[in-house]
């Protein structure tokens, strides 16, 4: 009987350790951060370098007050400008933003010309870990700089008079809930 009960733990230990694992903190630029970079595919090379899913999370780093992050749609991604964002800036830094939706979710900096220079984000988002998520680059007729958004369109930061709604909990949170709940019925059963 120990071992079984010491076989059902290490099985619910593996469990959570993987799904730890799972979800990942990008921290965007790495040691450059979230500024005006250097050349205006900066951020596109870095995203090429990373693969985004369905759980993890974007920490731009920067000094607050000196950039923000926004999220907007693709047509204001290129255009470098705030219309139709998605829920407000982020204004303190370092911000972090969930990618609770699969798709391409585009960020950009809405202080002075920033996006201009190149500080905009694109990342591709896929439903699963093991998909390669890559970046959109900016369109080659625009020198806008890019910019980034707080939260995904799932989870928009609300808007003045707004209360804010809870995110959805994403598909691998319920499976979780699932697998420890059945397990935590078979250890109790197993000891008892």
């Amino acid at each position: 009987m120990a071992g079984r009960v010491g076989f059902v733990l290490g099985f619910i230990a593996v469990v959570f350790v993987h799904h730890a694992a799972a979800q990942k903190v990008h921290v965007v630029g790495e040691t450059t951060g979230w500024t005006i970079p250097s050349t205006e595919t900066f951020y596109s090379e870095w995203a090429d370098k990373n693969t985004f899913a369905v759980g993890d999370s974007l920490s731009f780093k920067f000094l607050t007050g000196a950039h923000d992050v926004l999220q907007v749609p693709k047509e204001s991604f290129e255009a470098c400008n705030s219309d139709k964002a998605i829920g407000s800036a982020l204004t303190t830094g370092p911000a972090t933003v969930k990618l609770d939706t699969a798709g391409v979710h585009y960020f950009i900096c809405t202080v002075g010309k920033h996006c201009l220079g190149g500080q905009k984000l694109a990342v591709t988002v896929s439903s699963s870990s093991t998909t390669p998520g890559g970046a959109v680059s900016p369109s080659p007729s625009t020198s806008e700089e890019p910019s980034t958004t707080a939260n995904s369109p799932s989870s928009s930061v609300p808007k003045s008079g707004e209360t804010p709604a809870a995110p959805a909990p994403s598909s691998s949170t319920a499976v979780m809930a699932t697998i420890y709940v059945t397990l935590s019925a078979i250890v109790m059963n197993l000891l008892f």
